[in-house]
């Protein structure tokens, strides 16, 4: 017997892996790049190898972690429109 449930393609733990290198390579190549062209900054820092994608980490570290703490204030009761 054939099972009912529909297999998706990043159900294959394989492909979560594939996804996860080409992501980690694409980042690689793009902070790279930065050796080949002149950055136009208005702030010092924004000259620093790797600023913005280290910037850009923080900020979504960051993002997490202030939502997770905005839950707590948030949350409702899970029968909340019941009542």
């Amino acid at each position: 017997m054939k099972s009912s449930k529909k297999k998706y393609w990043l159900d294959d733990h394989r492909n979560v892996d594939k996804v996860f290198y080409a992501l980690c390579a694409v980042c690689a190549v793009v902070l790279l790049a930065e050796f080949f062209y002149h950055k136009h900054a208005q702030l010092p820092w924004e000259e620093w190898f790797g600023f913005f994608a280290f910037y850009g980490f923080v900020a979504c570290v960051s993002l997490v972690l202030i939502a997770k703490q905005l839950r707590k204030v948030l949350m409702r009761r899970e029968d909340y429109y019941d009542r």
